[in-house]
C-alpha cells in the first residue's frame, strides 16, 4: 500500500507531493526511485533535453554561453545576463 509522499525538488526547492498513485506506476515500471524534481522541473529539463546547442561570445562581456538558436552572423549575440542588461528586463 503507498502514501502520498512531500518531497523538495533538487533544481527549485519547492516542495511537490509523490502521490501514491505515481508510486505504484513507477513500482510497476520498475522503477525504484522517487522522482527529485518537481513536474515543472521534469518537463522543463525535457523540452531542453533534445534542443540543439550553438556555441558564442557574448558580444558585451566576452563569456562564452550555449544558446537554443543558431546566431545570425551579422547580428549582435548576447548572454543572458547581457541581454537582460541591455533590454531593460530585470
Amino acid at each position: 500500500m503507498y502514501t502520498d509522499q512531500s518531497l523538495i525538488c533538487k533544481d527549485c526547492g519547492a516542495e511537490f507531493i509523490f502521490t501514491a498513485g505515481e508510486q505504484e506506476y513507477y513500482a510497476r515500471k520498475g522503477m525504484d526511485s522517487a522522482p527529485q524534481r518537481c513536474k515543472l522541473c521534469r518537463d522543463k529539463r525535457k523540452r531542453y533535453r533534445n534542443t540543439v546547442l550553438f556555441e558564442i561570445v557574448c558580444e558585451r562581456c566576452g563569456e562564452v554561453v550555449k544558446v537554443p538558436f543558431e546566431p545570425s552572423p551579422d547580428r549582435a549575440v548576447y548572454c543572458g545576463d547581457c541581454y537582460r542588461i541591455l533590454s531593460g528586463k530585470k
